[in-house]
């Protein structure tokens, strides 16, 4: 059985949260190919996890959690890593799943409104607004621009607490109902997953089978009997390998390589 007591002997402080906050602003860059963010998690909270965790078994346990797959837009994910530690402090390792589902079932929605919203529109607008006065020689443009940075930093530094919070709130009133919120974030982290799969990965086959002067496609066949069928039937294989065959990720990127290029090779897959 599992200990989780140890992570009740702790609280976690508003210091905590500002050096795990510093901690994911200067690492969320370290970009990988395998977890992509996942090691900026694991950087940023190991501080806080150490300390809520006594025993090294619960402590390395909770930090692979944290070293999966992640990716979002990084000023909207401080919220996220916010509420997620007041999990780990309520409720320790019994949350495992939970916050993994919650965290994978965020990051779709706030990578589309981070990336249009933050990202795109409010600097395209700001920026364009103060350029303009810039150019006709108004100093207020530059001001403009300097107080939307200052807003932007501040939402930043506060970020990670305001996470903290609500996911402190949301734990205790809600304490009863949060097995609802597990069985909801597990739904929606597996929807998410479902959807990169058809998204994110542009496989088909542009195989015809001819008779006389009829041709005959494969993919629209394929499509019909399930959409983006080779896409999940790859990422089906490499999920096997990984899970069953404990493949490495290195050997399973070089595999899926040599795999392309064979394919592509004999006009199989495109």
């Amino acid at each position: 059985m599992q200990n989780n007591i140890s992570n009740e002997q702790y609280k976690v402080t508003k210091k905590d949260l500002r050096k795990a906050n510093y901690r994911w602003l200067m690492s969320v860059c370290t970009f990988n190919y395998q977890s992509q963010q996942g090691a900026s998690v694991a950087y940023a909270l190991s501080p806080i996890l150490r300390k809520i965790y006594k025993k090294d078994e619960d402590y390395i346990e909770s930090l692979n959690n944290h070293f999966q797959y992640y990716n979002t837009q990084p000023w909207l994910a401080a919220i996220i890593l916010g509420a997620v530690v007041a999990m780990e402090e309520k409720q320790g390792l019994r949350a495992k799943d939970a916050i993994q589902d919650f965290k994978v079932g965020t990051m779709g929605p706030l990578a589309g409104i981070g990336d249009s919203l933050l990202m795109t529109m409010i600097p395209t607008i700001m920026g364009s607004i103060a350029a303009y006065m810039a150019l006709e020689g108004n100093p207020v443009g530059t001001l403009l621009w300097l107080a939307l940075i200052l807003v932007i930093f501040f939402f930043r530094m506060r970020a990670f607490e305001f996470g903290y919070k609500q996911g402190t709130k949301i734990i205790t009133e809600y304490g009863e109902k949060i097995t609802y919120l597990t069985e909801a974030a597990s739904v929606l982290g597996l929807t998410v997953v479902g959807s990169l799969i058809a998204s994110v990965i542009n496989v088909a086959t542009p195989i015809k089978f001819k008779f006389g002067e009829v041709a005959m496609e494969i993919q629209p066949m394929l499509d019909k009997i399930l959409p983006a069928l080779i896409p999940v039937a790859i990422t089906g294989l490499a999920y096997y390998l990984l899970s069953k065959k404990k493949v490495s990720m290195t050997i399973l990127i070089l595999l899926v390589i040599i795999f392309s290029m064979i394919m592509a090779g004999f006009g199989i897959l495109a």
